[in-house]
């Protein structure tokens, strides 16, 4: 509690833990012991602190102890037994808190190889453990330190952490960790959490990535997920290792030596709560619940928004390749224009406008999580929807086309014909737009009440196009007439094509057959 940052702050009657989790923990089971961090503080007060630093791997306080300045230190149990030459008895104040076990033996001299043992079995266990040491202060490194004995907390994981990082693992995202921690208790949290796969080579230390180039530890990233007892400087190499292979790295981090590789990452993702400023200042995103299920969700979601996107982006497209086609094409054949320029825009604005707004409340596809990443450079639209849009696009103009001349030969004028085929480009985009659901996945498999702004947007597209055939003034702005109920029945079996050639393309194309 000396060796200490962080505080305990009583208001009313709640007990508010302000600082480092693993430092609160400390001073609660102080107090717990009986001890007031706060009165000790005072009656001890500070000479010099040495703060906690990821290469230094402990942390000290010299106090005024009795007239006398006195170090306290807690820290890695390697490091920290370095520092000592001797450890306590079982007579006095500070033994209340030891554990008596064979390495704190009664008369016995400090076995430091028994006391690295014990806290290897601690560790073993998902343990956290710290050593604690006091003795005179000599000004300069810490040594000739009397052992106080070993403490180990357990930080559970949270719940459901081990079902997201499965999810995650099942996307394609590589899951990996970098701890500051004792290898064994990393290696035994990995194990917990289905960090640690088959095949993997084992925990990683800090000093064996030091005897490593950037070369041999991009090689060993690919059966190393665990990297334990490592400083700012390895986290850092790790993510610069992992993105040189072609890797899209996020790192979530809390503290001021996570900052480096915060900064340097694709992604650097902050602990709202218990993070630092200095690391949520070097992020790119903080996550205010500190919970790594929410990470998976934001993926998740992601990954939704994603293809929402691409869905509403091929829509389009593919809608506006067929007007590209029948314009030129009636010039072409010498026709006269089947759609006129207020026509085209009422396309766009009213009918066309409604559905795709629509299409982006779409709900996520089963699997989502489930296939792979998409190549970081593969544009929105892919290779496949460029080829689906056009085929898209050529039947819905083809379709417009044939309605267009069938009705200019009845003879009754081109405000006629023109009606007709503006019918069936928006009767074809209400049956494309439902084609476009999913990229692989038949329409006809999607429940067609799970979106219900989809379906709202195709009666309502429909709806305005019929009211402004029979409304006199969009009659006039839009140059259309009335249809009858045959001309509308015709419009709507042609531009069905539409749908059953996107439908069969998705079969002829579908992942399945193209992996035979």
């Amino acid at each position: 509690m000396l060796a200490n940052e962080a505080e305990l702050v009583r208001t009313g009657g709640t007990l508010e833990l302000l600082g480092d989790p693993t430092e609160t923990a400390l001073l609660v089971a102080a107090a717990r012991l009986g001890i007031d961090p706060e009165r000790a503080r005072v009656v001890y007060p500070s000479l010099r602190e040495i703060p906690f630093e990821s290469e230094r791997r402990y942390a000290a306080s010299v106090r005024d102890f009795a007239g006398k300045p006195r170090l306290f230190a807690k820290g890695a149990p390697e490091r920290i037994l370095k520092m000592c030459d001797r450890r306590a008895g079982h007579s006095g104040s500070a033994s209340a808190a030891l554990d008596r076990d064979a390495v704190l033996d009664r008369d016995a001299a400090l076995d430091r190889d028994a006391a690295l043992a014990q806290a290897e079995r601690m560790a073993g266990r998902g343990l956290r453990v710290l050593a604690l040491a006091h003795g005179d202060d000599s000004g300069g490194d810490p040594r000739g330190l009397e052992l106080l004995g070993l403490v180990g907390m357990l930080d559970p994981p949270w719940q459901g952490v081990a079902d997201a990082i499965r999810a995650c693992q099942a996307a394609g995202i590589r899951v990996v960790m970098i701890t500051g921690d004792h290898a064994v208790t990393a290696w035994a949290i990995a194990r917990e959490l289905h960090i640690a796969q088959p095949g993997d080579a084992g925990v990683m230390t800090g000093a064996e990535l030091e005897q490593i180039d950037d070369a041999e530890l991009a090689r060993k990233l690919h059966t190393t997920s665990v990297f334990a007892r490592v400083t700012a400087g390895h986290k850092l190499r790790v993510v610069e290792a992992a993105k040189a292979i072609g890797h899209v790295v996020a790192v979530t981090g809390d503290g001021v030596n996570d900052a480096p590789a915060l900064e340097h990452a694709d992604i650097g993702v902050a602990m709202g709560r218990s993070g630092t400023d200095v690391a949520r200042e070097a992020s790119d995103m903080v996550l205010a619940d500190d919970n790594f299920v929410s990470i998976h969700a934001a993926v998740e979601e992601g990954r939704v928004t994603f293809d929402n996107v691409r869905k509403v982006t091929f829509f389009l497209v593919s809608t506006g390749v067929s007007t590209l086609i029948v314009i030129p094409l009636s010039l072409v054949f010498g026709l006269p224009l089947p759609l006129l320029p207020a026509q085209l825009l009422w396309l766009n604005l009213v009918t066309n406008g409604l559905q795709d707004v629509a299409l982006a409340f779409e709900p996520k596809e089963r699997g989502v999580l489930d296939r792979p990443p998409r190549p970081r450079n593969e544009p929105i639209v892919s290779r496949l929807l460029r080829e689906r849009a056009a085929l898209a696009g050529a039947v819905m103009a083809a379709c417009v086309l044939w309605l267009f001349i069938d009705a200019l030969e009845t003879g009754r004028g081109e405000v006629y014909a023109r009606s007709v085929a503006l019918t069936g480009l928006v009767t074809a985009m209400a049956f494309h737009v439902g084609s476009s659901r999913s990229e692989h996945r038949s329409a006809l498999s999607l429940s067609p009440f799970s979106n219900r702004f989809l379906i709202l947007s195709q009666v309502a597209a429909i709806t305005l196009h019929a009211g402004a055939l029979n409304f006199g003034p969009t009659q006039v702005v839009l140059r259309v007439m009335p249809l009858s109920l045959l001309d509308w029945g015709r419009a709507v079996l042609v531009s069905s094509a539409v749908f059953a050639a996107v439908e069969l393309h998705k079969w002829v194309r579908g992942p399945s057959r193209q992996r035979r």
